[in-house]
């Protein structure tokens, strides 16, 4: 694995790759295994976010961040290298990077962070996708690029949109995201991972999934012919060898 000049370790291209070929739910059962967080309450998105892209599949980044308020003109006329300044923050962290975009007008929807041209040089600079807790437009344009998006609804305007400030601490859709965050995220939301959990993450991701192919699912998939007795004691048999399989691991029954 790679290693920031802050000391957090991060995954490397080859494997944020192979955790994409997972969705986000089967990455957090992984995930609830190593994490002293609790997993019921802490790490995911709370308020439903929609994804525009969903045949793109998942996506998994290291957040950038920052703020807008589109209702506000004032943000413009207070600092007009506001979005080239931006900008340089954005090249100057190392990729892939997903864009989580707080939206001070919520829970009004005034104007789009997200279009074509934004989109463009945020691809450009290493950028995978969003998660914005407001509006974004030109959605097929967003589409050619190959610009995920996790967004609150479509809008039609940008109104005075620009960035207030970034680098920061953002809260999207309920969930607080700090700069260099691990995102995983798909169509059934976002899951945002401490940093002291990296290191295990995929490993983890695996073995459940192969844990679940080979214990509950083989069961309930092959109940052909079978009685209803059978199938039920089958199944609990199943779900014993599944709990027994992730406390030899990880000190926990799982799911």
């Amino acid at each position: 694995m790679q290693e920031e000049q802050t000391g957090q370790h991060r995954l490397s291209d080859a494997e944020l790759l192979e955790m994409k070929r997972w969705n986000t739910p089967t990455i957090y059962n992984g995930w609830e295994q190593i994490t002293r967080h609790d997993a019921g309450a802490d790490g995911f998105n709370v308020e439903e976010a929609r994804d525009f892209m969903p045949h793109m599949g998942p996506m998994a980044g290291y957040a950038v961040t920052v703020v807008f308020e589109p209702g506000n003109p004032e943000h413009r006329r207070e600092n007009p290298n506001a979005w080239s300044q931006y900008r340089r923050y954005i090249g100057g962290v190392p990729g892939p990077k997903i864009v989580v975009v707080q939206d001070l007008d919520k829970p009004r929807v005034i104007g789009a962070f997200w279009g074509e041209v934004t989109s463009s040089f945020h691809r450009a600079l290493g950028c995978v996708g969003t998660i914005i807790d407001g509006g974004i437009r030109d959605l097929d344009e967003m589409n050619n690029v190959g610009f995920k998006a996790l967004a609150r609804r479509l809008c039609v305007g940008h109104a005075y949109a620009t960035p207030v400030r970034w680098g920061c601490e953002v809260e999207v859709f309920g969930r607080k995201v700090q700069p260099g965050r691990l995102i995983h995220a798909d169509k059934h939301g976002f899951l945002v991972v401490p940093p002291q959990d990296e290191a295990r993450l995929l490993e983890a991701a695996r073995f459940m999934d192969q844990n679940e192919c080979r214990t509950m699912i083989a069961a309930a998939r092959a109940s052909a012919g079978k009685s209803t007795a059978d199938i039920l004691a089958e199944f609990d048999a199943a779900a014993a060898r599944f709990g027994d399989n992730a406390a030899n691991r990880f000190g926990s029954k799982g799911e």
